[in-house]
């Protein structure tokens, strides 16, 4: 077994005693002593602890755009539908729906069941305040207008402050009947319903706690399986079973603590001790425990790429330099020594096992087949003809990334892999997530790392994020025939899927392989392990990355 430095473990077991004591409410003696079991759990009640390498920004459905807050939105939060086992819709709140013969007019019907933490009722009002508060331009958010702008009816009148939030095309019909008119047909708009933007939000709590609501534990709401208990920021966060939830009799587990562990080897450690049920593995530790019982990996629809930014440096705007950036990157390498957890190299924006062909049964990302290689002896010419054509000898590339284990690892080896392009030089700014994402937004950067898991399963939810302006874009990019295809997608041919399916592999193309904006780098795998007590803990081909409610403790 792989030895680590004492006193750090000391140090680090004494504060996750203190930290999993005050979770349960015991002693840190009584803590260590529940410890010795080797099951992270206590006598009284069943407890999962898991450990996170990062911290929760938000649990504000209006405002969250992180993977890490939309996880757990769906730990404590439900919407009309969620994603079952195989990514198939399963009832939410709602319990079924109607739509209109052109598609227009959506009637969810929801159950009479459903409760807040408080005991109040969910009702389709719960759902009108949340999708206003989501387009209404004082909120702020950047996923309302992007997941719901030209989707609901008068969406983008009001995110351009055209109308009000109140003539947004959502209504309460009644307490249990929720009637939405969209702008146009949205085939996958059912799928669109179990993403974290469109949960209800409970407006007397939200009105309660103004600009503080959903930021701690105190003033966050739930109509889920679990309930925000505690909320250390920066150090981890602690929900229990919700009682009001109206599937509660199927939750088992009753509590579940997150501590935010950003070394992999701490964490490894702390899993080995007992301290922490779960734990995500780095390439380090994949070889040590992939024979273990306890090990698992999974593939998932995520996809990491490097974007440019065309307007920051007159350099990125040349498809010369850009194709060259994308072929000297050995991404086969990256995923076997670096990552070594499941991921395989992305050799096109949508990811594999995705999307089917309605026609053809065929997988969208071997139908457009790879659409980028690594040819270190092109990229290496394009490159050279690329400073001809600049007249530049050399070339310094800002790389913003991200501030974990894994992202500096990853950060080193594709600056090591960029600077074989003779003159360039990469350097490497490492910032915590939301630091990251404030500067992509602002258009602060030069190369960034970035990545996206679907909102909805459906192509759009990849392609539409490079329309000129869209909200999502950030690289300057800017394709007429592009958008037309998008568009075609969304109006012309939105009852046809085979040809919805072909224009997006056609749009595809134009953006990796002709225009080269973005390096797709790899799809996302993670290895993990999870105790041997902890059943029915799962990954999601849709949703969520994990899923706790259908978990169970057996000793």
């Amino acid at each position: 077994m792989r030895r680590f430095n004492l006193f750090m473990l000391i140090g680090v077991g004494l504060v996750m005693a203190v930290f999993l004591a005050a979770c349960t409410g015991k002693t840190t003696n009584e803590a260590e002593n529940d410890s010795q079991d080797n099951s992270g759990t206590s006598d009284e009640e069943e407890v999962m602890n898991l450990s996170v390498s990062s911290s929760l920004q938000t649990m504000d459905t209006s405002l969250a755009a992180d993977a890490l807050s939309f996880q757990w939105l769906n730990v404590t939060k439900e919407g009309l539908y969620r994603y079952g086992l195989k990514g198939e819709h399963i009832p939410g709140v709602a319990k079924n729906h109607e739509v209109s013969e052109d598609g227009l007019t959506w009637v969810f019907h929801l159950r009479e069941n459903a409760k807040w933490l408080n005991g109040d009722t969910v009702t389709a009002e719960d759902f009108v305040y949340s999708w206003r508060r989501a387009l209404d331009p004082s909120t702020g958010s950047e996923y309302g207008p992007y997941v719901m702008g030209g989707i609901i009816k008068n969406s983008q009148a009001v995110i351009d402050g055209e109308m009000k939030p109140e003539e947004l095309g959502v209504k309460a019909v009644d307490d249990f009947t929720l009637e939405v008119q969209l702008e146009k047909p949205i085939p996958y708009f059912k799928s669109m319903t179990s993403f974290g933007t469109f949960f209800p939000i409970n407006k007397d709590k939200a009105e309660k706690y103004g600009e503080e609501y959903a930021m701690e534990a105190k003033s966050t709401d739930s109509n889920g399986p679990y309930t925000m208990k505690e909320w250390n920021h920066g150090e981890g966060w602690v929900v229990e079973k919700n009682p009001e939830y109206w599937d509660a009799e199927n939750v088992d587990i009753e509590k579940i603590t997150a501590s935010v562990i950003k070394e992999t080897s701490t964490a490894v450690n702390l899993y080995e001790s007992g301290e922490v049920d779960h734990v995500e593995l780095n390439s380090e530790f994949v070889s040590e425990y992939k024979t273990s019982e306890e090990y698992n990996t999974g593939l998932d629809p995520a996809v990491y790429f490097m974007k440019t930014n065309m307007e920051a440096n007159k350099a990125l705007a040349n498809i010369k330099v850009r194709k060259a950036l994308q072929m000297i990157v050995d991404r086969q390498s990256l995923v076997d020594v670096i990552l070594n957890n499941g991921s395989i190299p992305a050799t096109g924006f949508l990811p594999k096992g995705f999307a089917i062909h309605p026609e053809t049964g065929q997988d969208l990302r071997e139908m457009n087949g790879p659409l980028i290689e690594t040819n270190k002896k092109k990229a290496k010419q394009l490159w050279n003809e690329a400073k001809d054509d600049l007249g530049i000898e050399k070339l310094e590339l800002e790389y913003l990334s991200g501030d974990t284990e894994q992202s500096r690892n990853i950060s080193a080896y594709i600056k090591a892999q960029l600077e074989e392009l003779e003159g360039l030089n990469i350097k490497v700014v490492s910032v915590p997530g939301k630091i990251r994402t404030e500067r992509m937004n602002n258009m602060n950067y030069e190369l960034a790392m970035s990545a996206w898991g679907p909102d909805y399963r459906d192509p759009n939810t990849f392609m539409d994020l490079f329309v000129t302006d869209g909200p999502h874009n950030k690289t300057g990019f800017s394709n007429k025939e592009y958008d037309q295809l998008l568009k075609d997608a969304a109006t012309t041919y939105v009852h046809d899927p085979e040809k919805r399916y072909d224009l997006f592999l056609k749009a595809e193309r134009i953006l990796v392989q002709e225009d080269a904006v973005i390096m797709p780098i790899y799809q996302r795998g993670k290895s993990y392990l999870v105790k041997s007590h902890i059943k029915g803990f799962r990954t999601n081909v849709m949703g969520p990355h994990y899923t706790y409610q259908d978990a169970t403790i057996k000793e």
